[in-house]
């Protein structure tokens, strides 16, 4: 089978993030994958952990034992973002003018596919890559707080382990990303008193306390933006994305719901940004009170890899690719505990990822099956 048969392959398996799911998606969620992946990598002769996570969505963990003492992991993340919007078959898998499309097509079954190719052209010639290679598919990334690449770490903590190589598989045009922000995301609540319209001063406005805290986020982004960067990464950011309220149009509101997402630039400590943000909310809400949820987890700091450190520089070498950072985020931010080394890295462009048509370049594949090839024989 070639690397574009496996990708059509995979992207005939739907695994719709279940927060993206809808009538086309199903509910299937990440399940069929994870089966797929577990048997598969158990036949070409790994050792297979299937890892339940939640509603039995399981990441998947195959050891490839290696001819040195040397361990890598390949983070790929089972979960693709929804489908609803799509303007073609979004699990056909077709291959036309030099792509292959589908959802997961670039974001990101590619990687699945090219370093399951690579795996099997070792097992063909009877040899092992020279490190450990752990292929690991997680759940989650796409929505609900990366819960997949959080249990590997924790699953990895338990036994004590640290991985020296962690490469986090995104699409990157085969450029190792060496750094990308953070992020914590607050649902708040601004809890008013109903009345009638035409005796406000009975009630509490809840939409006019939650537009004092859009004011004070929008000053506070301002604030933000005159700071300095202390890497490539750039600075922290926050905004408003979400504002639902009212019941009636001739009832004063006793609520207003609002999302309110902060970036986290590299070195910014999480607990310090949450409460700060916290005390902001608070303070413009008053005099009415606020309730402030984390519902996708406490959040993370930004992930930032030193660009001269080894695993970076060797992937840029094979690739002929220059490091860089990114704007999006990734199940990097989870992994500072467990890798000596971190990156982000895959071929395709994160520009065709989430869209209503999403496309994966053959040439990329093939280009990341070369570059696996020789980072497996060293």
């Amino acid at each position: 089978m070639d690397i574009t048969e496996r990708v059509t392959e995979l992207v005939r398996i739907p695994s719709v993030n279940p927060l993206h799911a809808g009538p086309v998606s199903g509910d299937g969620a990440e399940r069929e994958l994870s089966d797929w992946l577990a048997n598969h990598t158990e036949a070409l002769g790994a050792d297979v952990v299937v890892d339940p996570v939640e509603d039995d969505r399981c990441n998947v963990y195959a050891r490839f034992e290696g001819s040195s003492d040397r361990a890598v992991t390949i983070d790929v993340h089972l979960d693709t973002v929804g489908v609803e919007h799509m303007t073609d078959d979004p699990f056909d898998g077709r291959v036309e003018g030099g792509r292959v499309y589908g959802r997961g097509s670039v974001d990101t079954k590619a990687t699945f596919a090219v370093v399951l190719q690579v795996l099997e052209e070792l097992k063909a010639a009877g040899q092992r890559p020279v490190p450990t290679v752990n292929l690991v598919g997680t759940v989650s990334e796409e929505g609900g707080g990366l819960l997949g690449a959080a249990r590997y770490r924790d699953w990895l903590l338990e036994r004590g382990q640290r991985i020296e190589q962690i490469v986090v598989a995104e699409p990157t045009m085969c450029a190792p990303v060496h750094g990308h922000k953070g992020g914590i995301g607050l649902d708040v609540t601004v809890h008013g008193h109903a009345a009638h319209s035409s005796k406000p001063h009975l009630g509490a406005n809840a939409l006019s306390g939650a537009a004092r805290v859009v004011v004070a986020i929008d000053e506070e982004q301002d604030r933000l933006a005159a700071l300095e960067a202390t890497t490539p990464v750039g600075k922290g950011t926050v905004s408003v994305t979400e504002l639902s309220g009212g019941l009636a149009r001739n009832i004063i509101p006793d609520e207003c719901a609002l999302y309110i997402g902060r970036r986290t630039a590299p070195g910014e400590d999480i607990a310090q940004v949450r409460a700060a943000l916290c005390e902001l909310i608070e303070s413009s809400a008053a005099p009415l009170s606020t309730t402030i949820e984390s519902l996708y987890g406490d959040g993370s700091p930004g992930f930032y890899q030193d660009p001269s450190c080894s695993l970076v520089a060797v992937l840029a070498q094979l690739a002929d690719t220059s490091p860089t950072t990114a704007e999006y985020g990734s199940n990097a931010l989870k992994y500072g505990e467990v890798a000596e080394q971190l990156v982000v890295f895959g071929p395709g462009s994160i520009d065709q990822a989430h869209q209503a048509v999403e496309w994966v370049d053959i040439s990329q594949l093939n280009r990341a099956v070369d570059i696996y090839r020789s980072w497996f024989s060293q």
